[in-house]
């Protein structure tokens, strides 16, 4: 009776290591290159490592659907708003700003920020 309990037991660990073995991780946002890009960029701001900032960002978008959240990461499509702005690209800025505020609706009140001050900006430069 004992050796068919260890037997259980241990034919139990064996189908649960190999099981464990088998799964994938599908992380819960698809970040790409993203942090080392970033990383690049504030260690050396040049066209090249800001290019390749923006590459990563586009491509967090494009294959947001390949996370287990099915969502754009937090942000990505504020520091790509961001990107436009800096580039006087202001529509895509303002784009980028509200898909922000509509996937998270916690960075209302701060991309309402942005969006006033693209606005005013472009005010500006009517005068």
């Amino acid at each position: 009776m004992k050796s068919l309990k260890v037997l259980s037991i241990f034919t139990f660990t064996v189908i649960t290591l190999a099981m464990s073995g088998c799964s994938t991780h599908t992380p819960l946002y698809n970040y790409g290159e993203y942090s080392e890009n970033y990383y690049a960029l504030k260690k050396e701001a040049t066209p090249e490592s800001a290019q390749e900032y923006q590459k990563s960002l586009e491509y967090c978008i494009e294959n947001a659907k390949e996370s287990r959240s099915k969502r754009v990461p937090p942000g990505i499509y504020a520091n790509l708003g961001y990107l436009h702005l800096k580039a006087g690209q202001n529509k895509k800025a303002i784009e980028n700003f509200t898909k922000e505020k509509t996937i998270y609706p916690e960075a209302t009140f701060f991309m309402d920020k942005m969006i006033n001050k693209v606005e005013a900006l472009e005010q500006e430069d009517e005068k």
